[in-house]
Order: C-alpha cells, then structure tokens, then sequence
C-alpha cells in the first residue's frame, strides 16, 4: 500500500446503486431447477426460467393474500 493516495479527481458516489435497482441471483435447488427445465423443454421456447419462476412467486403471493386475516 501506499503512504499517501491521491483523490482530487475522485468523483462521490460514483458507483452507488440503490438497492431496489440491485438484481439479487436467486439458486434454485437442482431437483426444482430439474423440474422446471424438463417442463420449459415441453412448452417450447416461448417460455423462460424467469417467467416461471416469477409466475409461481406471484401465485404464491396471491395465495398467501386470500389466507391471511
């Protein structure tokens, strides 16, 4: 390391993302990742992890909406 840095050209915040633009990776288990790839190769190439993934969390949201008191 250096003794001394230099920072008269550094710009603040120049890498700051908010957290709500953050794409968080989400790993699926390999019997679940399994299972949705053998029905994605069914369909046809109009479907994608992501869409089904996301179409099962919103019916799982949706779900868990008309159970809670």
């Amino acid at each position: 390391m250096k003794d001394e840095y230099d920072f008269t050209n550094a710009e603040q915040g120049r890498f700051y993302r908010p957290i709500e633009e953050l794409e968080i990776p989400i790993y699926l288990d390999k019997e679940i990742l399994a299972f949705l790839m053998k029905n994605i190769k069914k369909k046809g190439s109009d479907y994608s992890l992501n869409g089904i993934v996301n179409a099962l969390i919103r019916q799982d949201i949706e779900i868990s909406k008309k159970i809670a008191f």
